[in-house]
């Protein structure tokens, strides 16, 4: 990976699904330690925008290029070791694993060196498994590691999955909508965690889904806001996040307001 190389960049990237188009033209360019969070509304595009700069999904037109590797000329298994993932839908690990052998919080961390959904036990040292109780400390869990993971809360569950996807110690960490399911004192936990995550990482690139403009951590740099499968605008946080633009994104007149570099939205009266 060149050093000028972007973190992600989309040239013009079109996705289509049996004759439907999912992003129509996106042109989207990362760069390394920045921290972006994308928002719009429901099928605008935005998960499978994602899933492209996860080297999930190929785009049926345009170049997508993540960590300085074009999709379609690169091994994505290989790629896919630099990218964490985290998604309220994703299966961590084998259900067979949480229902009978009581999978601890631990345990699901550990799968993330591996990316596999069942541990493998001889791949992981002492090394592999301070690194694991490490990350569970920053992330706000050191006393989830013994817990089964299957008892602990939503908002313990988003904070392990975050662990879990910084094990392989990824270049880029990709989430979306990590807030799904989560009360207000889980998000206010998660956020937390994601804010002290991109303070003490400089060098790590993050995006990240919401639907919610409550959910946008402090620390976040870039925005770019999407609607009917297109990029409306994008930019630095503080350009995009105006009362105007998402007013015109949302289709709804809405007022918004900031503090101490958290922001909130509310709808005005007609």
């Amino acid at each position: 990976m060149n050093a000028k190389d972007a973190a992600l960049e989309l040239d013009d990237v079109t996705v289509r699904v049996v004759g439907r188009t999912l992003v129509s033209g996106a042109r989207w360019r990362v760069e390394h330690g920045q921290h972006w969070v994308i928002l719009g509304p429901n099928g605008a595009g935005k998960t499978t925008m994602l899933s492209v700069a996860a080297a999930v999904r190929h785009p049926s037109s345009g170049t997508a290029t993540v960590l300085g590797r074009r999709l379609g000329q690169v091994d994505l298994r290989e790629l896919r070791r630099s990218i964490g993932l985290v998604a309220a839908s994703q299966r961590l690990v084998d259900e067979s694993l949480l229902e009978e052998e009581g999978a601890t919080a631990l345990t699901v961390v550990l799968t993330g060196h591996t990316a596999t959904s069942a541990p493998l036990w001889d791949r992981y040292g002492d090394e592999e498994r301070e690194r694991a109780h490490r990350l569970l400390a920053d992330l706000g869990c050191k006393d989830l590691a013994d817990r089964r993971f299957q008892v602990c809360s939503q908002g313990e569950r988003a904070r392990v999955r975050v662990a879990r996807a910084l094990m392989a110690d990824p270049a880029i960490l990709l989430l979306d909508e990590p807030f799904a399911g989560l009360d207000l004192p889980a998000r206010e936990d998660l956020i937390e965690a994601l804010e002290d995550l991109a303070r003490a990482r400089p060098g790590l690139t993050t995006v990240m889904v919401t639907h919610h403009l409550e959910e946008v951590p402090a620390t976040t740099t870039h925005a770019l806001l999407m609607r009917d499968t297109r990029i409306v605008t994008a930019g630095p946080v503080d350009e995009v996040l105006t009362g105007g633009n998402l007013s015109d994104c949302f289709g709804r007149r809405l007022r918004i307001d900031s503090l101490d570099g958290r922001w909130y939205a509310r709808a005005l009266r007609v």
